[in-house]
């Protein structure tokens, strides 16, 4: 009896990102999942926990892809912490792969995305990312305080005041987001998980407090050797427009040189 409690329990227990890919179990193309504790967000999972899931099951169907370039992801449904994944291969061309993921509980559909990964090829022009002008960095930011009512996946995470520069805006919200726990991540691994983790910037603009969910994201790398200084990542979520109950987004992040390395959009309902 000892022994099931102590099971139990260690089950039940917080899991990093590296725990969660460990126990995705892999049979051909599908993968499976047993429990996720530490990543839910009421009934469902934390959309870059499962994106993260979705994300590590089609690398490891497809091992030897090419650096991922951008993303088209549907949040359908509430997912839970015991999942089915199956990947994909759409097609795979000279340089490019397209790469379908869905993840299933109780035999209902409730995530699909579509991974765009591109080998680098010779350019024909060039552009850099863009660069901040001024910014505070993560060291000299001060924490965000704990609130009662933020997710439990929060607590895996440290997050710092980055408020844009000037007066504040009524619509964004921008903080330094690093994962408390990232061995064995790779950069655009991290981003993904992370990159859905600030609440959007028309909560600002709410009357009054209620939930809200993320229904898509489409997220575009600037790059493919990423890279940051201690796992910090600036992220921003700003509304373009919201009415009748929803919200157009628009998600950024830069690493810690203030460079731009991933853009995206996002629709988010608005309840209450």
């Amino acid at each position: 009896m000892h022994a099931q409690m102590e099971q139990d329990a260690q089950q039940a227990a917080p899991l990093t990102l590296t725990h969660l890919a460990e126990r995705l179990e892999q049979t051909g193309d599908r993968f499976t999942l047993h429990g996720a504790a530490g990543w839910m967000q009421g009934r469902t999972m934390y959309g870059g926990a499962s994106s993260f899931i979705a994300f590590i099951a089609a690398t490891r169907a497809f091992p030897d892809l090419p650096p991922l370039r951008a993303a088209q992801i549907g949040f359908i449904g509430p997912v839970g912490e015991d999942l089915t994944a199956r990947a994909t291969m759409l097609r795979t061309g000279k340089s490019v792969s397209h790469v379908e993921t869905t993840l299933w509980c109780d035999d209902a559909l409730v995530h699909r995305a579509t991974w765009l990964f591109g080998s680098a090829r010779p350019g024909n022009g060039h552009r850099a990312a863009d660069r901040l002008e001024a910014f505070t960095p993560p060291e000299d930011a001060s924490p965000v305080r704990e609130h009662i009512h933020a997710p439990a996946f929060i607590e895996r995470m440290d997050l710092r005041h980055a408020d844009p520069a000037g007066p504040r805006q009524s619509a964004v919200v921008r903080r330094w987001v690093r994962l408390r726990d990232r061995d064995g991540l790779d950069p655009v691994a991290e981003l993904i998980a992370i990159g859905d983790a600030l609440p959007p910037g028309s909560m600002r603009a709410m009357e009054r407090r209620g939930p809200i969910s993320s229904i898509n994201w489409s997220l575009t790398l600037l790059g493919h050797a990423i890279t940051t200084r201690d796992g910090w990542w600036l992220l921003e979520t700003a509304s373009n427009h919201m009415a009748d109950g929803f919200s157009s987004e628009t998600l950024r992040a830069w690493n810690t040189e203030g460079v731009e390395v991933m853009r995206g959009l996002q629709s988010v309902a608005i309840f209450g």
